[in-house]
């Protein structure tokens, strides 16, 4: 017993000294055929999770089993008037629930995720007693989600929870195939209009991933939810309050190396990288001033 006891602290011990080289902050990367932990950096800190919350939102949706043909009307109720921000989705566009879960999922527009919960059988109560319930039943203790879109600060938990909540979305088939679609066109009043998926690696030479969800708010910082394949490994990796795309970038770029076998440290993000990230801040912290709206995701 107490020679298993001390493998699992060197384990743990092993992980974590490996996350000193991610600048997220919360790290978690879990195997996902032995649940062995391989890389943990303040996975237990509960912290806004942005638009992260949206996975949990879909799996609300699908579970209620409604018809994904129907056609929602965007209303104005859906438009984002906590941040303001910017959505292609206009509003009176009526739209077959499947493409609104699909831009919600993929492209992360706040109005598609906003009129989700709207349109939830029984209402916006109804929908947000159905994400209590399925929090619960995922043993998600460290979460509370309020709304559908992740723009509200509460919407808060950590990474050992959105692992759960992770491996939970990827039973979906709808929701895996649509987070790595890297691009869809949807018809919106009658006309094509092209999405992209707000994960860049999706669909990038040498990436395999099996489930995707990025997340952006002033007070979430980058986020990013990955089940990824790497040297014939399956794991699920959560990042959480990166500074900045690009140290978001890095630390995923990081991960699959250091799945792969390669040193860490040739991903790690160096002082040229680190500089362009607090620019990044920056920037950002100016714009607050100067725009009254928020980048989605």
């Amino acid at each position: 017993m107490k020679k298993l006891f001390a493998t699992v602290l060197l384990t743990v011990s092993a992980a974590s000294a490996i996350a000193g080289a991610y600048g997220s902050q919360s790290v978690l990367v879990v195997e996902d055929d032995t649940g062995k932990v391989l890389i943990e950096k303040n996975a237990n800190a509960i912290v806004p999770i942005a638009s992260l919350t949206k996975l949990m939102t879909a799996m609300v949706v699908l579970d209620a089993k409604q018809d994904m043909d129907a056609p929602i009307s965007i209303d104005k109720e859906d438009v984002d008037v906590l941040k303001h921000s910017t959505s292609r989705v206009p509003v009176g566009a009526s739209i077959a629930r499947r493409d609104v879960l699909q831009l919600a999922l993929m492209s992360s527009d706040n109005r598609a995720a906003a009129s989700l919960g709207r349109t939830y059988p029984g209402g916006t109560a109804a929908f947000k007693a159905a994400v209590k319930a399925k929090i619960a039943a995922l043993g998600m203790t460290q979460t509370s989600i309020e709304e559908p879109t992740g723009l509200s600060p509460n919407n808060r938990s950590n990474a050992s929870d959105m692992v759960k909540m992770a491996l939970a979305a990827s039973a979906y088939p709808e929701i895996a195939r649509i987070t790595t679609d890297s691009k869809e066109i949807i018809n919106i009043n009658g006309r094509g209009v092209e999405y992209h998926n707000t994960n860049r690696f999706v669909g990038a030479k040498g990436w395999d991933i099996g489930l995707s969800k990025t997340g952006y708010t002033e007070e979430a910082g980058r986020c990013l939810i990955m089940r990824i394949k790497a040297a014939g490994k399956n794991a699920t990796l959560v990042l959480l309050n990166a500074g900045a795309s690009s140290v978001r970038a890095f630390d995923a770029v990081s991960i699959r190396r250091f799945m792969a076998g390669e040193d860490v440290r040739v991903a790690r993000a160096h002082p040229r990288a680190e500089g362009r990230a607090a620019k990044a801040s920056a920037r950002t912290r100016i714009a607050k001033h100067t725009k009254a709206r928020h980048r989605r995701a």
